[in-house]
């Protein structure tokens, strides 16, 4: 098929997004080790532990018991209760079973959101440094993304005053994401009421707090969301969460949020003529990993933290590398500012962090993602989900890079 084609062939919504820069370096590592490199992929957001077995097990009975039907659209009625039970439980939130929504991943979930409530012209304010997918699925959603950045000097968050200068008649949503992706910062309960503060002015603006790495959070840091700190939103706000990362069920693909009764009724419509039911055996599974033992968590976050700690170190030790030490999540965003301009051996001017990373990977056979990527230059993001060998490794080879350029 010929570009031509190509570009006939594709949707007016498809052609004003791009394809997602993570999963793009995360392939381009892997094509490189096919190729016989020496390649360390940091650009993976999934951690490097495995599934409990507990809740391997319980896939597996419920395979045996014949559970591989569809299931309700939005969820069988025991993982709903499950997530009902968590939120009560952990985040001090009370959600009916009917207003639970279940979806084949956190990203489906906040699709459906956004596909359900926007129309052409509505504005979702996307605080930068933003997990690459939210301005493409507003996009995609028909919806016009506003970025505003949120300041190294200001812990990568966004600020009231920052908020209330973008918010439009058009506003529809706030997104929300805390822990980060990518800078692994995260909001305390007081900067979440100053947040909070702004949007009670602002009636029509809703709230959608991601909380996928609300587990991941180091140190003596006290979490909080956003429905939890401010009740008042409560009444228009989603609280978005899923199984993926505090217990290491990517491939299991199971996502949920609570919100008003009213909003999950139309997610649920989205799902019934997209997707409809995410796997029966993966929502078993999560019932499981939901209701079942939950102290490994801490355990696993006490490593990740550990490799948070080495990779802020030793990444501070490199030429023209400022990295701040985030409170949750396993990335770290650092800074290339003191390398802009600077050459490589073979000539290659390092005139941004796309430059940068390519380089890098070129030189080194380290796979980072690029922070335009991200909605802030110049940084790059780095996942430590990984072991403290790979990464000792990995940030040696940074350090080397980075002496290396003149």
């Amino acid at each position: 098929m010929s570009s031509l084609q190509s570009a006939a062939l594709q949707s007016a919504a498809l052609a004003r997004v791009k394809p997602s820069a993570t999963l793009a370096v995360t392939a381009r590592a892997r094509e490189l080790k096919r190729e016989g490199r020496d390649v360390i992929g940091l650009g993976a957001g999934e951690p490097d532990f495995d599934t409990p077995d507990n809740v391997k097990e319980a896939a597996i009975a419920a395979i045996r018991r014949g559970e591989t039907k569809y299931t309700d659209v939005d969820g069988l009625p025991e993982l709903k209760a499950a997530v009902a039970a968590k939120f009560a439980r952990e985040n001090g939130l009370k959600y009916e079973t009917s207003q639970i929504h279940v979806a084949p991943g956190g990203k489906t979930v906040i699709y459906n959101a956004l596909l359900a409530t926007l129309s052409p012209g509505d504005e979702v304010i996307v605080p930068a440094p933003y997990w690459v997918s939210y301005p493409d699925m507003v996009l995609l959603a028909g919806g016009e993304p506003v970025s505003v950045t949120g300041h190294e000097a200001d812990g990568f968050k966004l600020k009231p005053e920052a908020l209330e200068a973008a918010i439009t008649p058009r506003t529809k949503w706030l997104i929300l994401n805390s822990p980060s992706n990518p800078t692994g910062a995260a909001y305390t309960g007081e900067e979440l009421e100053a947040l909070a503060a702004v949007l009670r002015r602002h009636p029509q603006v809703w709230v959608m707090t991601d909380d996928m790495y609300e587990h991941l959070i180091y140190g003596d840091f006290d979490y909080r969301t956003i429905a939890q700190v401010a009740p008042d939103l409560y009444e228009r706000t989603l609280t978005v969460n899923g199984v993926s990362k505090a217990y290491a069920m990517t491939g299991w693909r199971i996502g949920y949020a609570g919100g008003p009764k009213p909003l999950i009724d139309l997610m649920r419509k989205v799902a019934g003529q997209t997707t409809s039911n995410p796997s029966s055996v993966s929502q078993w599974a999560a019932v499981e990993a939901l209701n079942g033992p939950q102290d490994f968590i801490a355990e696993r976050a006490k490593h990740f933290e550990a490799r948070r700690d080495l990779v802020v170190s030793m990444l501070n030790q490199a030429v023209g590398i400022r990295c701040a030490t985030p409170e949750g999540a396993f990335y770290v965003y650092p800074s290339i500012e003191g390398l802009i301009g600077k050459r490589t051996e073979g000539g290659a001017v390092i005139d941004t962090d796309d430059a940068f990373a390519a380089e890098l990977l070129d030189a080194e056979g380290v796979a980072v993602v690029q922070g335009s990527a991200f909605g802030l230059s110049p940084y790059f993001r780095i996942s430590y989900a990984t072991s403290e060998d790979v990464l000792e490794e990995a940030c040696r080879r940074i350090q080397r890079f980075c002496a290396s350029l003149r």
